[in-house]
């Protein structure tokens, strides 16, 4: 699935087809064989090189998959087989195509948030019943209004575009399925864990932009993970 997911990312931003073309080596085109996608395997079997060209393959696709299957046996490992886990692991797809899109092109399609609204939508529904699908989607409205107002926010103190469309319709998404005070504080959470990036990036590299995308959805996943209630979020704010 990892593998799958790195595809996707990095070929949905161009509207390319990821489902009915076979994969290919990206410098000599040649099409792969079973053997040459085994995951993480082939990558060390091969030393990270193309087995026909000999070219050094990129290393993404195997720290995604990688990623992927220590994320998913953690959702089993937490919420055990139940609805909870079909909203892990789509919040774990959604983690690990969103870093491949949002940091090769600093895109997140629109055609993957609106497909996850309505896995997210369905799951709550088969969960909890409709009504509270229908209030979740208020629930998705209000952060995608606290976000938009950070962006105007942000816009105006910095005089330029400081977040991406794509993280706004984001946080709609994750409004279906986080509490709002849940929600709202891990867009606090996500700028921490992005701040020490940003200023190592901008010091080793002079790059003074980030994809925020992957560091929302981690956020959004430690809370959710981790069954952090309003009430502890509010205990700790009277602290």
């Amino acid at each position: 699935m990892g593998s799958f997911y790195t595809v996707v990312g990095q070929h949905l931003p161009n509207h390319e087809p990821f489902l009915i073309n076979r994969s290919h080596c990206d410098i000599c085109k040649h099409k792969l064989s079973f053997l040459d996608m085994i995951p993480i395997i082939s990558y060390l079997f091969l030393k990270g090189k193309c087995r026909y060209c000999h070219t050094k393959i990129s290393n993404l696709s195997t720290y995604m998959e990688l990623f992927t299957g220590v994320l998913f046996a953690c959702s089993y490992y937490v919420f055990g087989l139940s609805y909870n886990l079909l909203i892990a692991l789509g919040i774990v797809t959604l983690l690990i195509i969103v870093s491949v899109s949002d940091i090769t092109y600093f895109i997140i399609p629109d055609e993957l948030l609106i497909f996850f609204t309505g896995y997210f939508l369905i799951i709550i529904a088969l969960n909890n019943g409709v009504i509270t699908a229908l209030w979740s989607i208020l629930s998705g409205f209000l952060l995608f209004s606290v976000m938009y107002i950070i962006m105007l926010f942000g816009n105006f103190i910095f005089k330029k575009e400081t977040l991406g469309g794509g993280d706004i319709k984001m946080m709609f998404v994750f409004g279906l399925v986080l509490h709002p005070i849940i929600g709202i504080f891990s867009i606090f959470l996500s700028s921490l864990l992005a701040l020490p990036i940003s200023i190592i990036l901008l010091w080793k590299k002079n790059q003074n932009l980030i994809p925020f995308g992957p560091f929302l959805i981690i956020g959004s996943a430690i809370l959710y993970f981790t069954k952090i209630t309003p009430e502890i979020i509010l205990k700790l704010l009277q602290i």
